[in-house]
């Protein structure tokens, strides 16, 4: 136990787009982890519509669109819904995140203003120290996507410097990658494969410094670089965690699908944070 009483610190990476079926196929270290009994791999289904912004809103407060209301990429406006960096800011924790300026929007201040946003080192905050960026300027020639190994350098160093007991990372390479040349594609084997190695590199570094590591999606994507419906291929998402070895995790058996309105109270319940009272998932880690 923490001296602010967090019982693990997590780090959580949403790997944007990176659907279940082509997570197996191309993210070879996270599955040989599995393979060796490092890391343990459940099935995730995303809410409905499975689009990002609905996505990131479920994940961190528990809650489905219909009740959040962020139904499409098109919501502006904070969440007044508790959500995970509420709840460890609250306890008493600190929180951290790298990640596309939508999380800021939800979670930190609406609008989101660049200049007041995008870098933040603040304990009076939600996010109390934070990296955003907006992809401005998007297209198929420049898809605007920050280099992810700069990213997780950048995590590192928030780490490094401030040791937050809640830690969110968000990439949006591959999403943006699929929507523009299609998930099936060399462009997403060969971006998988950097992301995949970069963790290869990173995760036994986060876990050295004291942290649980969960890897993720928002949704998945289709063949055609399409999400937002009802298919498996859109809706499927892995778990990845890997558990402080200190600290056993007290998990379902594999074969159960966890719901994505559990994380949040899966994730403070293994944090030792008190869950609030709007999260009625029943949380599935200890």
């Amino acid at each position: 136990m923490g001296n602010n009483g967090m019982k693990n610190k997590v780090i959580l990476l949403i790997l944007d787009g990176l659907g279940y079926s082509y997570a197996r196929k191309l993210m070879g270290n996270l599955e040989g982890w599995v393979d060796s009994g490092e890391a343990t791999l459940w099935k995730g289904l995303s809410v409905l519509p499975s689009v990002s912004g609905p996505c990131y809103a479920s994940i961190h407060t528990g809650l489905t669109p219909q009740e959040h209301g962020v139904t499409s990429n098109y919501h502006q406006g904070k969440l007044e819904d508790p959500d995970i960096f509420s709840a460890v800011k609250s306890a008493g924790g600190t929180t951290a995140a790298v990640a596309h300026s939508f999380f800021s929007d939800y979670f930190q201040a609406s609008p989101f203003n660049h200049l007041c946003d995008m870098e933040v080192d603040d304990i009076n905050r939600p996010i109390q120290h934070a990296r955003f960026y907006t992809m401005a300027g998007e297209n198929k020639a420049q898809p605007a996507t920050p280099s992810d190994i700069d990213l997780f350098w950048q995590m590192s160093l928030l780490i490094q410097r401030h040791q937050p007991d809640y830690f969110l990372f968000h990439s949006s390479t591959l999403d943006s990658l699929g929507h523009h040349y299609g998930f099936d594609s060399i462009e997403i084997d060969k971006n998988c494969y950097v992301i995949d190695a970069a963790l290869g590199d990173f995760i036994p570094r986060w876990q050295e410094q004291g942290y649980d590591v969960i890897v993720t999606a928002d949704h998945g994507q289709s063949a055609r670089g399409h999400h937002g419906g009802t298919e498996a291929i859109m809706r499927d998402i892995p778990i990845y965690y890997f558990a402080n070895p200190d600290n056993a995790l007290d998990g379902p058996p594999t074969g159960v699908v966890i719901d994505q309105t559990a994380l949040a109270p899966s994730i403070l319940q293994r944090m030792g944070v008190d869950i609030p009272e709007s999260m009625q998932t029943t949380p599935v880690w200890r």
